[in-house]
């Protein structure tokens, strides 16, 4: 089947299906509460899933192109000490793919734009009626054959429809997320470092985007003030890791603070309204899986409903295939948050269940799913 759509949210679940049903024939509007199409934040990972999602849309190539393949992670600790170590590339099964957002952001809105995707900015979405419309805060209707709520985490559609089944902290922890002019000399790998015994327990992820700028993740307690003050305290982290004192000198931007939610729903749509990315399935960031599986579900929204009969089918089957593999990722980020933030805790372990997302094929029905 194929008609209009009307997307609330403008970032990269919205995009990437603006994108996919675009190119299977239908209409489609983006409504973004902000004035500019623009990506927020700092860095991403992306892997073989996304890339997939990005393939499906055209759009791999530019963000291969423009971003970073490390090929190991590392867990080091407060004096630099490697700790432990995963090698990752194309002969192990995924690659862990870097970059900034932007890059990201850039590469989805012209798939987007290029099958004729209408954008309307200042446009604040916040409920959708079950009959097919959205609704905005002027009290404007954009009647569609779709809703699709990719309004992200604090979602007033998803709301607005009674859709929360639960909504719950990975602990307290959250995170500092900027970037960083990179000097060429530094690691190429990505890096976890980890405060020292008996100090509070603080983390930092060190990222290579590209070879000019570098996402470092300061994660924190919530009750950890000093460490979650923004702009970073650069004699704190420096105190937490001597060793990388010429990094955070570098630090020129207040960055970001955000707190770690899962959110999970009653169902994924209901009537003629469907909900997708952090709206439907919010994710502690400890895979680097959020927006990849944002992607890869919106492709594969796109997929069900290319080959229903009605829109009620198509959207049970969306969920039916795409749900059980995404609420896997959820548990595992989740589990493994809160073992990176005890005393014990030496970063992500990249086991087999950490991996079993980035290796999944949402369209192909061989793909390693849930046993």
């Amino acid at each position: 089947m194929k008609g209009h759509a009307e997307i609330a949210g403008g970032g990269f679940a919205g995009l990437a299906a603006a994108a996919a049903l675009g190119q299977r024939g239908w209409t489609v509007r983006v409504h973004e509460r902000a004035s500019a199409l623009r990506a927020f934040g700092a860095g991403i990972f992306i892997w073989e899933n996304g890339l997939r999602a990005l393939d499906a849309l055209g759009a791999a190539a530019p963000v291969l192109t423009g971003s970073w393949q490390a090929p190991r992670y590392e867990v080091r600790d407060h004096t630099g000490r490697l700790i432990a170590e995963k090698a990752f590339g194309v002969a192990l099964g995924t690659r862990m793919i870097t970059m900034t957002r932007q890059l990201l952001y850039d590469a989805l809105l012209k798939a987007a734009a290029d099958c004729g995707v209408v954008f309307e900015t200042d446009s604040y979405a916040v409920a959708a009626t079950l009959e097919g419309a959205l609704v905005l805060a002027d009290g404007a209707r954009w009647p569609a054959d779709l809703v699709i709520a990719a309004d992200g985490v604090n979602s007033q559609i998803r709301e607005s429809l009674g859709l929360t089944k639960e909504r719950y902290r990975a602990g307290d922890f959250g995170a500092i997320r900027l970037l960083l002019p990179r000097i060429a000399a530094e690691p190429a790998n990505v890096i976890h470092y980890v405060s020292a015994p008996g100090e509070p327990i603080r983390r930092m992820l060190y990222v290579p985007c590209d070879r000019e700028n570098l996402y470092v993740a300061f994660t924190v307690a919530d009750t950890d003030r000093p460490a979650k003050a923004i702009p970073p305290d650069r004699d704190l982290w420096c105190a937490t890791w001597p060793h990388l004192s010429g990094l955070f000198a570098r630090i020129n931007a207040p960055g970001r603070w955000d707190l770690y939610e899962t959110v999970r729903l009653t169902h994924w749509s209901r009537g003629r309204v469907a909900v997708i990315g952090d709206a439907a399935h919010g994710m502690a960031p400890t895979l680097g899986q959020g927006a990849g599986c944002a992607m890869m579900n919106a492709v594969a929204l796109a997929v069900a409903l290319e080959a229903a009969v009605d829109l009620d089918s198509g959207l049970d089957a969306w969920e039916r295939n795409a749900r059980p593999i995404t609420e896997h990722t959820q548990d595992v980020s989740h589990r493994y948050m809160a073992a990176a933030h005890t005393g014990e805790g030496r970063g992500t372990l990249w086991d087999e269940a950490a991996l079993r997302t980035a290796r999944y094929v949402p369209t192909d029905e061989r793909s390693p799913g849930l046993d």
